[in-house]
């Protein structure tokens, strides 16, 4: 299709990158991910915050090839630890910790505090090579559990209470956490405006000169 537009994932999460082209069918964009490319370098994420983060990795992704991408960066954030873990959420207990190391340092952080309000926060921002961007936000807030509970999910899911469903994210069908989830919030909003997406990104993208090939031997 002639008005198809690129759009990479700044991601190699074959899961992430499915539910992104499920959420934008229908729309004329051709959706890649990191994995359709060759090596390209790891941006550091050392933003003080999760809009910072998302930018980050967005711009460079897109200037590195030269399209427009996507990425997101999420955490969580609770009240009584005056918003840790925060951007740190996924290095909390250590660089090679596990989502149970991690979620279960937080409870034993948590263990004698009454106040247990707690949200998850998702920035999606999708840059073009240039430097403009465009940013999505969606939140959560629930409760942390006294103890672990449920299977499904990841990260810090099995200790994140959700009152209105009274579960835990980790017992959520994916379908549920897709409805509720601060990430399916930010991507129903930019799913309910990627037709001004789509203008923004042809706006402001660069325009490619036309060569014409010569014969010289003719």
């Amino acid at each position: 299709m002639e008005n198809t537009i690129q759009l990479v994932i700044a991601t190699r999460n074959k899961g992430k990158t499915a539910e992104i082209r499920d959420l934008l069918k229908g729309f004329p964009v051709d959706i890649m991910d990191l994995d359709d490319f060759g090596p390209i370098p790891e941006v550091i994420e050392d933003g003080e915050t999760f809009d910072e983060n998302a930018y980050k990795k967005a711009s460079f992704t897109a200037r590195i090839l030269g399209l427009p991408a996507l990425a997101d960066d999420s955490g969580l954030i609770v009240d009584a630890l005056n918003g840790a873990p925060g951007v740190h959420s996924a290095r909390y207990a250590g660089e090679n910790a596990s989502d149970k190391d991690r979620y279960k340092k937080l409870l034993k952080e948590m263990q004698d505090l009454e106040n247990r309000k707690a949200a998850f926060e998702c920035i999606i921002s999708i840059a073009v090579p240039t430097g403009p961007a465009l940013t999505y936000e969606g939140q959560c807030e629930g409760m942390i559990a006294k103890e672990a509970t449920g299977d499904n999910g990841f990260g810090y899911d099995p200790i994140f209470f959700y009152p209105p469903l009274a579960k835990t994210f980790a017992e959520l069908t994916r379908e549920e956490k897709s409805r509720v989830s601060h990430r399916g919030r930010a991507l129903k909003e930019l799913g309910d405006e990627f037709e001004k997406v789509i203008k923004w990104i042809k706006l402001h993208m660069p325009i490619q000169d036309k060569f014409i090939c010569e014969d010289n031997n003719q």
